[in-house]
């Protein structure tokens, strides 16, 4: 039998360890004799019963179906012991013992880091990840992620704007797509970047099987960038997880009054380093800075035309301040009319100064230098 129905059949025992499956491997001289084993040596070998019989009772149908899938162009599997299996996840704990690929395998190989946040993040921190993940990108970092809903999508989408590409690492198998809203998303990625799972085809969406992926994602990268997490969130997983492989942690800060930062100042805190713009993480990272003639940050596109500062908007502005505000309060603070600051609003949203949402109005960036 070839070496990868083997790995296939491998694939389908997800409880098994790769360390347990490589010392086996090991001690049976090969992986073909492993497979062709008894019950009573695997038992011997430390597998369970269960484990064993899904060794001497594998669904060949299933593999059948993973054979076909592995024909299509771009669709790859791959084994642990593969070279171009990424040597940054091989020395996590626990790496995954089969890597299914759905895309461009040279992504996987790339400079990476992690971008992890709330799946119903605010307004503001949707925009701070997809232009945080833009910025990264084109700077010669590749995005990684869990294709979650909130800002895990917004930093997929950035990042595809990019130059660097995207990798999303997700928990089911890769002949289907959850969140199923993301499924467009998903394609873009396949073309310009790569989707990976551990998760053999067939496997759908499970509670479980999510704080699993995560160790996945902070193992394929250099950092994690943790862009609003509320205090209990799953978030948090993948960044301990960054923390047992010797990963660099990052959060964003925001408001003492918003709840869904408050996992992000409990990481900074905890020795997280504090993130402001995207060259704090590059210059932490060593990575080579590309500064516009400009030098702006993140929040500032050069490229953009914005108004002549003029001291209505100025003032309109300072009171708004970085919290969220409402038509009513912003005309209280200025005493402007509700109209003229409906107006005002737009434009600056138009600009990039400031977000909206549900009625509520965010402020982004300073308009002049105090």
């Amino acid at each position: 039998m070839d070496e990868l129905t083997n790995w296939l059949k491998v694939s389908l025992v997800t409880t098994l360890s790769s360390e347990k499956l490589l010392t086996a491997i090991e001690q049976q001289n090969s992986l073909d004799q492993l497979i062709n084993a008894n019950e009573s040596t695997l038992k011997s070998l430390g597998f369970t019963a269960h484990q064993a019989a899904l060794f001497k009772t594998p669904d060949n149908d299933k593999i059948e179906e993973m054979l076909k899938w592995a024909e299509e162009a771009n669709h790859y599997v791959l084994p642990i012991t593969d070279e171009r299996y990424p040597s940054q996840l091989k020395g996590i704990i626990n790496p995954p013992k089969v890597l299914f690929v759905n895309g461009d395998i040279d992504y996987l190989h790339q400079p990476q880091l992690a971008m992890v946040g709330s799946r119903s993040p605010t307004a503001v921190g949707k925009k701070i990840a997809e232009d945080f993940a833009h910025h990264l990108s084109d700077n010669g970092l590749t995005i990684t992620s869990g294709l979650a809903r909130g800002i895990d999508g917004a930093s997929h989408k950035g990042a595809l704007k990019g130059i660097a590409g995207t990798v999303a690492v997700v928990a089911t198998g890769l002949d289907r797509v959850y969140p199923a809203e993301h499924r467009q998303l998903a394609h873009q990625i396949c073309e310009q970047g790569a989707l990976i799972s551990e998760q053999p085809l067939g496997v759908a969406p499970h509670a479980g099987l999510f704080p699993l992926r995560n160790r996945i994602i902070s193992g394929l990268s250099q950092g994690v960038l943790v862009v609003e997490a509320a205090i209990k969130s799953g978030t948090l997983i993948t960044a301990r997880h960054a923390l047992e492989q010797n990963r660099e942690v990052f959060a964003i800060p925001g408001s003492i009054h918003n709840p869904a930062v408050k996992g992000c100042h409990a990481l900074i805190k905890q020795g997280a380093k504090l993130v402001e713009t995207a060259e704090d993480i590059l210059e932490d990272l060593q990575i080579l800075v590309k500064h516009s003639s400009s030098g702006d940050t993140i929040h500032e596109n050069p490229k953009k035309k914005t108004l002549e500062p003029d001291p209505e908007y100025k003032k309109l502005l300072s009171c708004m301040g970085y919290d969220p505000m409402d038509i009513d309060s912003i005309s209280e603070c200025t005493g402007f009319s509700a109209a003229n600051i409906a107006s005002m609003l737009l434009i600056l949203e138009l600009q990039g100064d400031i977000v909206a949402s549900n009625g509520f109005y965010t402020r982004l960036g300073k308009r002049d230098k105090e």
